[in-house]
């Protein structure tokens, strides 16, 4: 692996589409139905699906009408995403090969969207070092309009630490750390290691005013039952809904 590979970019090369046969995959209509409520964007608006993967939010986005960008560290990904998107003929979703932490300097990308989504650790929340995780909501910062919203879905570090009992959680670094097997599509097994971020919610707020952002909520949720519930040690995610200002 070169100095310059994400540490993702070798699972999703081995998993491919196999990526969509995980169960927390299977929420998608559900999780882009609440979006689509809680911000109050509409069909035309542009939205930035930040580490797309295999392109399942983009999809469902631009199926509803929306013109939609993704973006994704993984090659294998970003060709999965672009042949769904051709076979459904949705003209108005197209996909990058792009790593998060260089959006800033994705000059065509500046300045154009409504919404932009980072979910299910879609490169925020991958990054082994947290100030990377800060340059991609400034990268994505830079994307948004002047009145566009961010929604992202963070680890929550207390269920981390409370319940995930297959992983190593590092307390100074906020990072935890598991060695799991994964599949193919062909169903060949391999060994790999997952570090993920993880936050708290008085973190989250701060590094989001750190990148311009003002926070419209905070809720706690699962994939595939995003809602407006309250924080809570005991689910595995937040759900951040921001403003830039």
């Amino acid at each position: 692996m070169s100095n310059n590979q994400h540490w993702f970019e070798d699972l999703a090369s081995h998993m491919k589409s196999a990526y969509l046969r995980y169960s927390f995959t299977k929420g998608t209509v559900q999780e882009v139905d609440f979006i689509i409520e809680t911000t109050q964007v509409k069909p035309g608006d542009r939205v930035l699906d930040v580490g797309c993967g295999p392109g399942r939010h983009s999809l469902e986005f631009a199926r509803r009408g929306f013109d939609v960008v993704g973006i994704d560290v993984s090659s294998e990904f970003i060709t999965i995403a672009s042949e769904q998107a051709k076979s459904e003929s949705l003209g108005s979703c197209s996909f990058i090969k792009s790593d998060a932490r260089e959006l800033g300097l994705q000059l065509q990308l500046q300045n154009s969207f409504d919404l932009a989504i980072c979910l299910c650790q879609g490169a925020f929340g991958l990054m082994i070092d947290d100030r990377q995780d800060i340059d991609i909501l400034n990268g994505i910062r830079s994307c948004l309009t002047s009145s566009g919203v961010i929604v992202l879905s963070a680890f929550n570090a207390y269920f981390s630490v409370r319940h995930h009992e297959d992983a190593t959680f590092n307390a100074l670094r906020g990072v935890s750390h598991e060695s799991t097997e994964i599949r193919n599509e062909q169903g060949e097994p391999k060994l790999v290691d997952l570090w993920t971020g993880c936050y708290t919610p008085r973190e989250l707020r701060m590094v989001f005013d750190k990148s311009g952002f003002d926070i419209v909520s905070i809720s706690g949720v699962e994939p595939g039952h995003y809602s407006s519930a309250d924080c809570s040690i005991d689910l595995p995610e937040y759900l951040v809904v921001a403003r830039a200002r």
